[in-house]
């Protein structure tokens, strides 16, 4: 397995891996557009044949603050601890940069919870409130859970 930023050629396929769970309202989506403005956010994991088979982000909102955002590991590789592998990358990453505080917004809190967030609401985040939840059509009716850890 190898761990790597992505790549301008890899979004359709992360952008694939992201929607197959929105699809089934396990996670928002994210459009094509959108993950190229972002991709330098974004890490993947590759399986020993270069088949992408996990991505995660980390966005920055403010000097002390970032989210874990579009954490997706293929179906097949589920349980394979991948998800709390890449997790610890993103948190590794967020130490390097400096950033304190990392949340995330999520349908799957029990999983970030074993990864060490704690739950709190979401209008704690108001850099995220404001700056893009506004825009999403979920808002004001959010039914993602909020979790934070500090590093």
């Amino acid at each position: 397995m190898l761990f790597r930023k992505a790549k301008m050629s890899d979004i359709e396929k992360i952008a694939a891996l992201i929607n197959f769970y929105a699809d089934k309202g396990a996670m928002l989506p994210r459009t094509i557009p959108y993950m190229y403005q972002r991709v330098r956010e974004y890490t993947v994991i590759e399986d020993n044949n270069g088949t992408i088979i996990a991505v995660g982000s980390l966005h920055i909102l403010w000097s002390d603050l970032a989210e874990i955002c579009s954490l997706a590991v293929r179906p097949e590789n589920i349980s394979n601890g991948l998800g709390l592998s890449l997790v610890e990358r993103l948190l590794q990453e967020s130490r390097e940069l400096e950033i304190k505080n990392i949340f995330t917004l999520t349908y799957q809190p029990t999983f970030f919870e074993k990864c060490g967030f704690t739950r709190i609401e979401k209008e704690n985040l108001p850099q995220k409130v404001w700056t893009e939840c506004i825009n999403c059509p979920k808002f004001p009716n959010c039914d993602e859970i909020a979790l934070i850890r500090k590093i």
